[in-house]
Parts: structure tokens; C-alpha cells; sequence
């Protein structure tokens, strides 16, 4: 109770200190990717903008308090259950239920090419692709909740969507 309490209060300073017509009500996308990046670290555009679409729910274009508070329970403390399912969400950029070759590919583009690495990041999406057990061309959601419960690290294998342990 008393996080969600936190959470409401830290809603409630954050929406204070922006102005505009939406801020009455919640986020606008603009403020939350600043609160991601100022408070999370986040950088990668694309994953911002889906993490805003993942947390808007009822697809307004502005996240209320209740959408703050339940999108960060699963962001902040999620099961590996519902975390799976948040990061396949997040990586399926035209919400099908798919992770296609391209939008894998996409994802994996820009954040491998941000780490400094000898290897080749085309090499890198033809590794990850193997994830794809029924050979479809394409992650469904079994496909990806299979690979990540085979091996965690893959849960933000197309790039970082959930905060860090700091």
C-alpha cells in the first residue's frame, strides 16, 4: 500500500511540474519518454515509444495515475510471467503477435550497433533467429516465452525495456 502510495504522490509531483492540457489527466508521450530516460536510462526511441504504448491501455495517448501504477508494478516488479509477456509486447513493433524477421532485425540493429563489438550485428539477428522453434519465420509469443525460460538472458534480447537493478 504505501508504494503505491509513492507512486501516486510521485504521479501526482511529476504531472505537477509539466504543463498542458493533457497534463490535467496524466502523461503525454513526451513526458513519459523523459521520465523513462531521466529515471530509467532508457535512450532507444523505438522501445520508448512502445514501453508508452504498452502502458497506455485503454490507447488514449496520455497514461492516468492508473496506468502509472500498474504498468510500473509489472516494469518495476513483474513476475518472470508477466515480464515475458511485457517484453514480447514491447517487441512486437506492429502489435500482430508476432516478432517478425524485420521487426527482430530492426530491434537488434540499433542495439547492437550502439555496443562497441567485433562482431557483425547481421550475424548477431541470424544467431537470435534460431529462437524460433516452429520455424516460421517469425517469434510467436510460445516461441519467445520458450526462450527466455531456456535461458533469462534473452528476456531483453531485442534490446533494454525494463530498468536495471540500480
Amino acid at each position: 500500500r504505501s508504494e503505491v502510495e509513492c507512486l501516486i504522490k510521485l504521479f501526482d509531483t511529476l504531472v505537477a511540474k509539466s504543463s498542458g492540457r493533457s497534463a490535467a489527466v496524466g502523461f503525454n508521450r513526451n513526458m513519459f519518454r523523459d521520465a523513462l530516460h531521466c529515471t530509467f536510462g532508457m535512450t532507444d526511441d523505438i522501445l520508448m515509444d512502445r514501453v508508452f504504448c504498452i502502458f497506455d491501455r485503454d490507447n488514449d495517448n496520455c497514461i492516468n495515475v492508473m496506468e502509472w501504477v500498474e504498468g510500473l508494478s509489472i516494469f518495476l516488479r513483474g513476475t518472470l510471467e508477466e515480464r515475458i509477456k511485457y517484453c514480447f509486447e514491447v517487441y512486437d513493433l506492429n502489435q500482430d503477435g508476432y516478432i517478425s524477421r524485420e521487426e527482430m532485425f530492426h530491434l537488434l540493429k540499433n542495439s547492437l550497433l550502439k555496443q562497441p563489438s567485433e562482431e557483425d550485428p547481421n550475424e548477431g539477428v541470424k544467431d537470435l533467429i534460431d529462437i524460433d522453434y516452429d520455424r516460421d519465420g517469425r517469434l510467436s509469443f510460445t516461441d519467445f516465452e520458450k526462450a527466455v525460460r531456456d535461458e533469462n538472458l534473452l528476456l531483453e534480447a531485442f534490446g533494454p525495456c525494463l530498468p536495471d537493478i540500480k
